[in-house]
């Protein structure tokens, strides 16, 4: 026998999971977006042949830089993210680590946000589409200061 309880128990569990449905949904178009904003990043990098470099991964909060296989154009100042020529995402962080240092590092892209540093300090946030535009815009004056 179901009482009131098990009803309302089953009515917030499939609000519940449409609402993990609707925001896998929305995720998954915010990506694409994104995807999409990278793509095109990369297509007018290569046709002004925007100059690339080997990607450093930053150790933890110093100034010390890990190696990594990655070639590709720096996105923010502080060398903390980076779109490869493979057309993919990379945060450029790791904590530290002597293997790291001696061996380098290698990475998994990240699926790229429509809002870059979501989540992290005040001011960090910037519109992906705007970073983009600055990239470009600075060419190849993109000094990284870590």
């Amino acid at each position: 026998m179901t009482g009131p309880d098990d009803d309302w128990q089953a009515r917030r569990r499939e609000a519940a999971d449409a609402q993990a449905e609707r925001a896998a949904r929305n995720r998954a178009v915010e990506e694409a977006k994104a995807r999409e904003l990278v793509a095109g990043f990369v297509a007018q990098a290569r046709c002004r042949s925007l100059a690339t470099q080997p990607l450093r991964v930053r150790a933890g909060d110093s100034r010390d830089t890990y190696a990594t296989s990655l070639v590709g154009w720096y996105l923010r100042r502080d060398g903390s993210l980076a779109i490869a020529e493979d057309g993919e995402m990379y945060v450029l962080t790791a904590p530290k680590s002597l293997r790291a240092r001696l061996s380098g590092v290698t990475l998994t892209p990240d699926e790229p946000r429509l809002q870059a540093g979501i989540g992290g300090r005040d001011g960090e946030s910037v519109a992906l589409a705007t970073l983009l535009e600055l990239r470009l815009a600075a060419g190849d004056d993109w000094p990284i200061t870590r």
